[in-house]
């Protein structure tokens, strides 16, 4: 990136010089540069675009198996040390807990998986007293 920098600085350099230089006829810019600088920017936006999807894949925001039903789904997880985890996973109709290690994966437990587990209503603490200062304001 630090590259794509430097180029861009020195392709503008003539373009600035020219610019100062107190001459009655303006120059127009080199049509050379000014391609040079679009092909530039396109470069690094669709090396920007590139980068946020590699990110994206890889702290698995985006779904990986295209929006059909997986055999395999993480139900929840905690870090237990600063490379350790305990994961629970569904596996056709059954938990399995898993200890995840940076060097090894353990199974630690099977269990059956329940009907249907219905998530708790998460209230964030500002929503929480947002909603008690607004309930204290209405008569």
């Amino acid at each position: 990136m630090l590259f794509f920098f430097r180029f861009f600085v020195l392709a503008c350099f003539p373009l600035m010089a020219q610019a100062s230089a107190s001459s009655p006829v303006a120059a127009s810019p080199s049509s050379l540069m000014s391609i040079a600088q679009v092909v530039l920017a396109l470069a690094f936006v669709i090396g920007l675009i590139l980068f946020s999807a590699w990110l994206l894949r890889r702290l698995s925001v985006l779904p990986m198996n295209g929006g059909q039903k997986a055999p395999l789904k993480v139900v929840s997880g905690v870090m237990v040390g600063s490379k350790e985890r305990v994961v629970v996973v569904e596996v056709e109709g059954s938990w399995l807990v898993l200890g995840v290690t940076s060097s090894s994966v353990n199974l630690l437990h099977t269990l059956t998986a329940p009907e249907q587990v219905e998530p708790a209503p998460v209230v964030s603490s500002f929503a929480a007293s947002l909603a008690a200062v607004l309930q204290r304001k209405t008569p």
